[in-house]
């Protein structure tokens, strides 16, 4: 097997099609790591997280010129980084069988020891999930061959596992919690105005569905500072390309003719990962993100959805859900 380096964007661009079909085979296969993501976060830069940098994805190929093996790897002032580092995009990692991972480490590795090897410094590995064998065998790779090596936590990731029912659901709750979730969707039921919940799909105005969900998020001071013109302009291309793809989940409530509630999902590999939500205020009485957040996890269940991923970030409602921690790691390595 040899190693492969791409560093232009027709040469990234072609290799969507091998890039998706090894990603089903991979140990990581998050939607952070499907090609038309990871496409878009270069074409924004992360919405602007990076001011600039150059491709440098590794491939390996067999003797049939089959992918094998990706580095999805950019480079920028000596540090080679995961392509979509650091803010949005939850859980990264190399995108390769569990069979061949080791082999793939190491040819990986070898490259980067060689003179043909980019000028580089340190290999800063954010976001890898719990679960990722490749922690384990690069960082024991990478000391074997003579790198420095450091490895933390940066954040816990909690997650449900969904049972088969909603009552099934409620029940694995703390009772404090359960009690919680079922008057809110009560008060919700009884509302004087009618409260619906969809999601968006090709009937509707995508570009006007995301704006409105953009406005939802807004109403935070948080996100509304992190909601910058070139972040923007991110989410909606990201969100496109899932649309486009079949695995994004844009989610309202509504009450009476108003937006009150969205969020912003990913429905893949029979998964719903919950990437981010927008409340309107002037409903905060009815508990909007509450409301909404049961009404997928309710539709989740009935579509026979594995998990519910809450992905990065200790936010207390993830507990009040059921979220059980993993935790998401980056690993350092330095010639």
């Amino acid at each position: 097997m040899t190693i492969e380096r791409i560093h232009s964007i027709p040469d990234f661009l072609n290799l969507k099609e091998d890039w998706n079909a090894l990603l089903t085979q991979s140990a990581s296969h998050v939607p952070f790591l499907r090609h038309e993501f990871q496409v878009q976060w270069w074409m924004n830069l992360g919405g602007g997280e990076w001011d600039s940098g150059d491709l440098e994805i590794l491939v390996q190929r067999d003797p049939d010129q089959k992918l094998t093996g990706i580095s999805p790897f950019f480079i920028s002032n000596q540090k080679m980084q995961f392509i979509g580092s650091y803010e949005i995009s939850d859980y990264l990692d190399l995108i390769v069988a569990p069979d061949n991972l080791s082999r793939f480490i190491r040819e990986i590795l070898d490259y980067l020891s060689s003179d043909i090897s980019p000028d580089w410094k340190t290999l800063d590995l954010y976001n890898l999930p719990e679960n990722s064998p490749s922690i384990t065998i690069m960082e024991e790779a990478a000391r074997a061959a003579g790198f420095q090596t450091k490895l933390e936590i940066i954040q816990p990731a909690p997650s449900v596992q969904l049972p088969s029912s909603w009552q099934a659901y409620l029940d694995s709750l703390e009772d404090r919690y359960r009690q919680e979730i079922s008057r809110k969707i009560r008060n919700a039921d009884s509302y004087f105005l009618p409260v619906d919940w969809y999601i968006v799909n090709k009937e509707h105005n995508l570009d006007q569905e995301i704006d409105d969900f953009l406005d939802l998020m807004a109403n935070n001071p948080e996100k509304e500072r992190f909601l910058t013109d070139q972040m923007k302009k991110q989410i909606k291309a990201s969100a496109r390309a899932a649309f486009d793809e079949g695995w994004l989940q844009l989610a309202f409530l509504v009450v009476g003719n108003q937006k009150a509630a969205g969020y912003l999902n990913f429905d893949f590999d029979e998964k719903i990962w919950i990437y981010n939500s927008g409340i309107n205020s002037v409903f905060e009485n009815l508990s909007p993100g509450w409301v909404l957040l049961s009404k997928i996890i309710n539709w989740s269940i009935d579509q026979s959805k594995t998990e519910l991923d809450f992905m990065r970030g200790d936010e207390t409602y993830k507990y009040q859900f059921g979220g059980i921690d993993q935790n998401v790691f980056h690993l350092q390595i330095k010639k």
